[in-house]
């Protein structure tokens, strides 16, 4: 299964829902066990990014809160929020569809790890044309 698919699913469902499409996806030993996008808009909440909201279904499904046995796949580079937080839930692999060159925080402006005492494996570029579209054309479109 190609999970980054899965994840730009999800940014499919905040596109239609008028919220930025970066969709996340958390898999434990093959399975997903989470899923989410962004619902800042939807909830009126600015803290509810698609990191944060798979993060949050993931904890609470495995009862931990730590999530070091799991990958997360998310279409675009985190923001230092979801970066801090994917940090400290240990998620050991992340896989990023795209880099997000104004707000990145896994590499690409900023590197958060630089200034937290774990460290991550991130992996860029998986389904990265796909995942640069769906972002490019909604900011086209709200401007």
């Amino acid at each position: 299964m190609n999970y980054m698919k899965e994840a730009l699913r999800e940014a499919g469902s905040a596109l239609s829902k008028n919220e930025i499409p970066i969709g996340a996806v958390i898999v434990k030993n093959g399975e997903i066990i989470s899923r989410s996008h962004n619902m800042c808009e939807e909830k009126k909440n600015p803290l509810l990014h698609a990191e944060i909201n798979a993060i949050s279904d993931a904890c609470r499904i495995l009862n931990s809160k730590y999530l070091d046995d799991c990958e997360l796949y998310v279409t675009v580079e985190p923001c230092p929020m979801c970066a801090t937080a994917i940090g400290l839930a240990k998620i050991k692999r992340i896989y990023v569809g795209c880099e997000e060159p104004k707000t990145g925080a896994l590499g690409s402006v900023i590197n958060i790890e630089d200034h937290m005492p774990w460290h991550n494996e991130v992996y860029f570029g998986f389904c990265e044309d796909e995942c640069k579209g769906l972002i490019k054309s909604f900011f086209k479109d709200k401007r």
